[in-house]
C-alpha cells in the first residue's frame, strides 16, 4: 500500500488499473477526460496490459464495451453528462445482455443551458436503465469503488453493468492523499473474470436475441433479480475488501449520528462531507441531528433508509437533481421506501447544486432549522419563499 496525492479522476483510474481490464473504450468529455487520459498513459508505459480503443463517440464507446464483454473480456469505459445521454440507447442493451461492464460517470449538468459543472441529473435520469449505480464521496472511495465494481458486476449471481458516479469538478478535479493498494493485493481481491455468457466458437450460443411477449417478461424479471442480488454481493465484496485492504465500507448507505437524531438530512455524493461537518457543529450546540448518505441508488436501499430514520421527527432529502414538473428523483425513491415501511414522518425535498452552484454550510444549517416546522415541501435552494414548489 502506497500513499499518493491524486484527484478523484486519477484515483479512479488507479483503481481501474488495479482491476486489469482487458479492453478500454474511450471517448473524452469534460470532466471525465482525465480518467481515460490516465489509463492511456498506463497502457503506453506498460503498467496496464489492455486494448485501448479511442472511438469516435460515446455511443460507440459503450457499443465497443458491449462487444468486448460479449466475448468474455473485462471491459471499462467512462463518460459524463451529454455523453451519458448519447449512450442512453446502449445502456439497456448492456443491462439486458447481462454484460458486467464498469463505467465511470463524472456527474455533470445536462443542457440546455450548456454547462460543464456538476450536478447529478445525468445519472439519475438513467436509473431505470438496468445498471447498478453507486455514488462516491471522496477520492479514496472512488479508487476503492473502481476495484469493487468489477467484483460486484461480474459476480455470477449479479452479471449486471455498474455505473460509478463522481461529482464533476468537486470530486473529479480536487486532490487528496489516497492509499493505493499494491497489484498483489488487488489480484488477491479480484478473481479473474470467467463467464459462460459469451460468444464461444467451441460452445455456440445465441446472445442479444429478440424475445416476444410470451418470454420477454422472464428476461426482465431475471434482470431485476440480478440487481437485487447485488445487495448481498456488495456486502460480500466489502467484507472481502476489509480483510485484504483494512478499509471498511457500510453497504448501500452510511448512517452518521442518526441513532438519536430528531432531524436527518438524506443525501448522496460529495456534499455528504459538508453535511457531516454541519452535523458535528450543531451537535456541539446540543442539537440532535444526523446524516444518512446514500452510497447506492440501484439497488435501492429501501429497508436501510426506513430503519435509519424511523425514529426521527422529520427528514430532508438534499439532491442535485429535479424531475421537472414533480420533485427530485431521489426524494421520490425515498418517499416510496418510507411508505412501504409504514414510516409516516414529515419529509421535505431540497433541490440544490444545479449547474454546479455551491451549497453552503449555512444553507445546510437552514435545512435543519426548517425541519423543525415538520412541514413537507419541495424547495429550491437559493430561490426564496414558496416560489418553491410543493
Amino acid at each position: 500500500m502506497a500513499k499518493a496525492f491524486l484527484s478523484g479522476n486519477e484515483a479512479f483510474a488507479y483503481g481501474v488499473r488495479l482491476a486489469r481490464p482487458q479492453v478500454i473504450s474511450a471517448y473524452p468529455i469534460t470532466p471525465q477526460t482525465i480518467v481515460v487520459e490516465k489509463l492511456s498513459e498506463f497502457v503506453e508505459d506498460g503498467s496496464l496490459k489492455a486494448e485501448f480503443i479511442h472511438v469516435e463517440s460515446e455511443h460507440s464507446a459503450l457499443s465497443c464495451a458491449i462487444g468486448a464483454s460479449s466475448v468474455g473480456a473485462r471491459a471499462f469505459t467512462a463518460t459524463s453528462s451529454q455523453g451519458l445521454l448519447y449512450m442512453a440507447e446502449c445502456l439497456p442493451y448492456a443491462a439486458g445482455g447481462r454484460f458486467p461492464i464498469v463505467m465511470m460517470n463524472a456527474n455533470r449538468s445536462t443542457a440546455l443551458p450548456w454547462n460543464i459543472y456538476g450536478d447529478q441529473r445525468d445519472s439519475l435520469s438513467q436509473l431505470d436503465s438496468g445498471w447498478i449505480q453507486a455514488y462516491a464521496e471522496n477520492a479514496q472511495e472512488a479508487l476503492d469503488l473502481a476495484l469493487m465494481s468489477f467484483y460486484i458486476a461480474e459476480h455470477k449471481n449479479v452479471s449486471t453493468p455498474y455505473m460509478a458516479n463522481l461529482d464533476g469538478f468537486v470530486l473529479t478535479h480536487t486532490y487528496e492523499v489516497v492509499d493505493v493498494p499494491t497489484a498483489e493485493q488487488a489480484d488477491a481481491f479480484l478473481p479473474k473474470y470467467e463467464t459462460e455468457n459469451k460468444l464461444d466458437l467451441q460452445n455456440p450460443r445465441n446472445l442479444a436475441f429478440s424475445a416476444g411477449p410470451d418470454s420477454n417478461t422472464i428476461f426482465k424479471y431475471k434482470e431485476h433479480v440480478g440487481i437485487l442480488n447485488a445487495k448481498s454481493v456488495i456486502q460480500e465484496a466489502e467484507d472481502r475488501f476489509e480483510t485484504i485492504f483494512g478499509r471498511r465500507y457500510s453497504g448501500l448507505t452510511e448512517s452518521y449520528r442518526t441513532e438519536d437524531a430528531d432531524y436527518i438530512i438524506i443525501t448522496l455524493g460529495s456534499i455528504a462531507g459538508l453535511v457531516r461537518e454541519v452535523v458535528d457543529a450543531l451537535r456541539l450546540e446540543g442539537r440532535h441531528v444526523g446524516l444518512l448518505r446514500l452510497r447506492y441508488l440501484r439497488p435501492f436501499p429501501n429497508e436501510e433508509i426506513a430503519n435509519a430514520v424511523k425514529n426521527a421527527k422529520a427528514v430532508a432529502v438534499l439532491e442535485k437533481d429535479i424531475s421537472f414538473g414533480n420533485e427530485g428523483t431521489v426524494y421520490t425513491n425515498v418517499n416510496s421506501a418510507l411508505q412501504k415501511a409504514g414510516v409516516n414522518i414529515p419529509n421535505s425535498n431540497y433541490i440544490g447544486g444545479l449547474g454546479g452552484k455551491n451549497i453552503s454550510s449555512e444553507e445546510i444549517k437552514n435545512i435543519f432549522d426548517e425541519l423543525k416546522s415538520q412541514k413537507s415541501s419541495v424547495r429550491f435552494l437559493g430561490i426564496g419563499g414558496e416560489a418553491n414548489v410543493g
